[in-house]
């Protein structure tokens, strides 16, 4: 029988839509979820939505609706997210299904027929948005302690959990099981808790109806925390699978943002011991996302929606930022140039530039085919090794939570491989007839490329399949599994499909040289130039650069850099102007049976109807970018006098084949 992993995120209050912050707690789940099946793991992920409480009554009475319309129509958007974010939860537990309710009223009847719950008066403060009691030293300057907000002073009928009978006997967990509450600073923070002493629970409210009554006094309703923690038992079938229940409890790990986690390892732990169940493993309680050094919160009005990032980005850009950017465990900062910087950085310009540089190189000398591996140099052998090193560094960084580690250790091979690449110099191999070195050179580099689709997968799931499919690779990465993570398991024969860029490098505001005028004032987006272009280069997307009696020549570069240009003749199929940039045309493009879009700063010299059907030069190795949204995957050449009055294309003499070479 397979080791199983269950995994369990909180369940999400629908008193409004989702926010990043709610995304990145789910992500984190999912990419764990998705890494434990890599490794061979039976594995049981749920997630869901907690509905109950008078917080959603009175939210849902302000809309004029019930309770369970609201509830329905909020949580329907909770679904949604997921499945655009591509979240693969075994279950989604919903506090108002049946099966859920039964669970609830047996537990409080069977902990009440324990004698561990008895029925009082509780008068006291609660937070209605925290849906927490709270003791008066508990306050802070009479306001709740973890929102700020108002409390109110309650006083009415209500039953009562006995947490302090079982508080010595929690403490003697947490001290013995160290792994019980991560990382260590929340279980510093729930030890030092419980030396205040623990206060019996209020677990029931007789004010309001929306909730799950109590069995044996349907006038109360169940406490919304006692209701909302039994969730974890109901979905992996407490009474009602058994087996099921008996092959996945405890969890493995409760995931849950610092704010809660003092009703996961104080309330829920209690809950189980009343019930003679075994403990969750682990509770893991991450940071904050921070906005402007503020925690992002519905109620302050500093949320950041993800669906309108997914729809800018794609899933898994966002999905890789997230688990990359933060320290799991630590407060981290979320800003959209953050996110762009690492986009760039890491996805565009390592391994969208890994993977396009060789199915290029693959294409250009194998015919796409993947060779069997030459001749090895010492140089070739580093490769491998690292490989190995980095495998071992992601497991042990997984398998400990350490997510954005194991992240940068993939990243690590990525960067050796393109390094690799400018060592050992496939183009000149090829030069030089050294076929059987460049055979091992470009093996290597497909191999490499296998490997960190599989250890990339739980972060960008979507992405790792396609890489797997342009790798000419059957079946799913997830069938692969990390058993396939050794080295030379590529078969040679394979063919590597040229595709279009995985991920477009993003121009923020305020980047790159104005169309029209090199250097002489900023535009909104970098017209067709890329990082470290010279003001040549610049004039050969369509921006107008220095004459030839520029006073600045540019340095002489050699054979083997000019060989690093693909230079390529291309039939303009279409053109257009592009919203809202006055100085850009989008062309479709013929580059020999692909077809390709340009954008170019040439508006202000041609109009898009007289450039349909004519030839143009294009470097057409350039590294993508967006413009004004619009995607580049190419730069135009052309010609303009030092003060931009007067450009012209760079056109072939006389007619010739789209995708011909110019040498």
């Amino acid at each position: 029988m397979r080791e199983t992993f269950y995994v369990t995120t909180p369940i999400y209050y629908p008193s409004d839509r989702l926010h990043i912050g709610h995304a990145y707690t789910t992500t984190i789940a999912d990419a764990l979820a998705r890494y434990h099946r890599l490794a061979g793991r039976d594995v049981f992920f749920l997630t869901g939505s907690d509905e109950h409480g008078q917080k959603i009554q009175r939210r849902a009475a302000e809309k004029g609706m019930p309770p369970q319309k609201y509830v329905d129509e909020i949580v329907a958007s909770f679904q949604e997210l997921w499945r655009r974010l591509n979240i693969s939860y075994d279950d989604f537990i919903r506090t108002t299904e049946p099966r859920h309710e039964r669970v609830v009223q047996h537990i409080f009847r069977r902990i009440q027929e324990k004698g561990d719950i008895y029925k009082s008066e509780y008068e006291g403060w609660y937070c209605t948005p925290c849906e927490t009691f709270w003791l008066e030293r508990q306050l802070v300057d009479g306001k709740c302690p973890d929102c700020g907000r108002p409390v109110e002073l309650l006083r009415e009928e209500s039953y009562f959990f006995r947490l302090s009978r079982y508080q010595e006997r929690l403490r003697r967990h947490i001290e013995e099981h160290p792994e019980f509450i991560q990382p260590a600073s929340r279980r510093n923070e729930m030890l030092k808790f419980l030396d205040q002493g623990l206060e019996d629970l209020c677990i029931s409210r007789t004010t309001f109806d929306w909730g799950i009554p109590v069995p044996t006094d349907p006038r109360h309703v169940v406490y919304v925390w006692f209701d909302a923690l039994s969730n974890y038992l109901t979905g992996v079938g407490y009474l009602q699978d058994e087996e099921k229940f008996r092959r996945y409890w405890p969890a493995d790990l409760h995931l849950v943002g610092k704010e809660i986690v003092r009703f996961h390892t104080i309330i829920w732990p209690i809950m189980l011991m009343a019930l003679d169940l075994p403990l969750p493993k682990t509770v893991f309680g991450h940071g904050w996302l921070i906005i402007e050094g503020d925690k992002m919160s519905k109620s302050k009005g500093n949320v950041v929606d993800p669906h309108l990032l997914i729809d800018e980005f794609g899933a898994d850009a966002i999905r890789y930022f997230l688990l990359r950017e933060i320290s799991f465990g630590q407060d981290g900062n979320f800003s959209r140039s953050a996110l762009i910087q690492r986009l760039n950085s890491d996805l565009a310009n390592d391994l969208g530039n890994l993977i396009h540089r060789t199915a290029a190189m693959l294409e250009r000398y194998f015919q796409g085919q993947v060779p069997e591996p030459g001749q090895a140099e010492d140089l070739d052998l580093e490769l491998p090794r690292l490989a190995g090193q980095v495998v071992e560094e992601y497991r042990r960084c997984m398998e400990t939570y350490e997510l954005n580690e194991a992240w940068a250790a993939v990243w690590r091979l990525i960067g050796r491989a393109n390094k690799y690449i400018d060592e050992a110099a496939p183009w000149a191999l090829a030069r030089q007839g050294q076929q059987d070195r460049l055979a091992r050179v470009m093996y290597n580099l497909a191999e490499t490329i296998r490997l960190v689709a599989i250890l990339v997968y739980p972060a960008m799931p979507g992405t790792a399949q396609r890489i797997w499919g342009q790798l000419g690779l059957a079946g799913t990465v997830e069938e692969a599994g990390l058993a396939a993570c050794q080295w030379g398991r590529l078969p040679a024969g394979l063919r590597m499909r040229r595709e279009p860029p995985l991920f477009p490098r993003i121009e923020e505001e305020g980047e790159g040289v104005e169309a029209g005028r090199a250097g002489a004032g900023r535009s909104t987006a970098r017209e067709g130039t890329a990082p470290g272009q010279t003001p040549a280069q610049a004039a050969s997307a369509g921006v107008p650069a220095a004459s030839a009696s520029a006073p600045q020549p540019l340095p002489e570069i050699t054979l083997e850099d000019f060989a690093k240009l693909e230079l390529r003749v291309a039939k303009v199929l279409a053109a257009e102007r592009v919203a809202g940039a006055d100085k850009l045309l989008k062309l479709q493009i013929d580059l020999g049976g692909e077809r390709r879009q340009i954008v170019a700063g040439i508006a202000l010299h041609y109009r898009p109807e007289e450039l349909v059907g004519r030839l143009i030069v294009v470097v057409a190795n350039l590294k993508p970018a967006r413009l004004k949204g619009e995607l580049s995957q190419g730069m135009l050449l052309a010609a303009s006098t030092e003060d931009g009055t007067a450009l012209g294309l760079v056109v072939p003499e006389r007619p010739l084949p789209p995708g011909s070479r110019v040498k």
